[in-house]
């Protein structure tokens, strides 16, 4: 069992950047692929980005390509999304998630083992 808790949400202005961590706890953190999902108001959750185990690999939705950047240390158990020159189009709710023993989250594949509760981010225009 993961338990996922993110964090550094907030508001911010056109252009600004926000850090979000996502803390897991639990065991065997190593052991899974992580990915960022957003869900604005009225639109269904899409996927945002996700790393490997080991860092090594990283994929990223289009619409976020270039300005955000996901990164973990697995020493703290802790998964980050750095996400600069935000757009008021970035506004969402954003959710981490974990995926045991499988990549399938850097394809884009929702089908996530654990979610948090999500962190909501606010760009103003």
């Amino acid at each position: 069992q993961v338990q996922l808790v993110e964090s550094g949400g907030g508001l911010v202005q056109a252009g600004g950047s926000l850090r979000l961590s996502c803390a897991a706890s639990g065991r065997g953190f190593t052991s899974y692929t992580m990915g960022w999902f957003r869900q604005a108001p009225g639109k269904e959750r899409e996927f945002v980005g996700g790393i490997s185990w080991s860092g090594g690999r990283t994929s990223y939705a289009d619409s976020v390509k270039g300005r955000f950047t996901i990164s973990r240390d697995n020493a703290k158990n802790t998964v980050y999304l750095r996400m600069n020159n935000l757009k008021p189009e970035d506004t969402a709710v954003y959710y981490c998630a974990a995926k045991y023993a499988s990549d399938s989250v850097l394809a884009g594949a929702y089908d996530m083992d654990y979610w948090g509760k999500g962190t909501l981010v606010t760009v103003s225009s």
